[in-house]
């Protein structure tokens, strides 16, 4: 028997609340960036009337397809110049690294905000630092806990590893990209972009 939505934990699950809690108010539409398998796209359509949900994977859209069906699925490329519109808040989990640059990367999802809009960015990168050690030690032993806990939920989205880009790299382009975000490093081996777009 498979698992709920409820039910179901993995890295990026447990970090939907960041996408949820920056949800602006009055949010009319979203949009969900290489939504895999759709579950941040099902929760974001419990709170906004106009989920869009785009992914390069035909076999994956189409398995969120059949499972969320108040989403609008979309098989693409985000980053192609046909890809229209904006939206009141543009969500990415762990999606920027398979996009190429991340400076492009970026700027494209703040192309798709709407003025007024948030951009919430959840991503992977490679480790350089000290810090980014310490807090990938922090992230193994919460990862053994949680895993044993809850359980770890396989997605059958496919998988970029290792990132090709440093959390430096990644900062230094939000930086430029995307002015006044609020960056966060974050257990479980991931990074926070959340930023209200003028």
């Amino acid at each position: 028997m498979s698992q709920s939505v409820e039910q179901r934990w993995n890295h990026n699950i447990h970090y939907h609340r960041i996408v949820l809690g920056a949800v602006p108010a009055g949010a009319r539409s979203a949009l969900d960036v290489g939504t895999g398998d759709g579950l941040l796209a099902g929760e974001l359509a419990q709170r906004v009337p106009e989920v869009t949900a785009i992914d390069i994977d035909r076999d994956v859209v189409s398995s969120a397809r059949a499972e969320f069906d108040a989403v609008d699925f979309v098989v693409g490329d985000v980053m192609s110049p046909e890809f229209g519109g904006q939206f009141d808040l543009v969500a990415s989990m762990a999606a920027v690294h398979h996009l190429g640059d991340p400076s492009a990367a970026l700027r494209r999802l703040a192309d798709l905000t709407s003025p007024g809009g948030t951009l919430v960015v959840v991503g992977l990168a490679r480790p350089t630092g000290w810090s980014d050690y310490a807090m990938d030690a922090v992230g193994v032993v919460q990862h053994k806990w949680l895993s044993w806990r809850r359980g770890l939920w396989e997605h059958s989205a496919p998988t970029v590893w290792p990132p090709a880009h440093s959390y430096q790299q990644v900062r230094r382009s939000a930086r430029l990209e995307l002015p006044g975000v609020s960056w966060r490093r974050l257990p479980l081996f991931r990074y926070s972009l959340v930023g209200r777009k003028p």
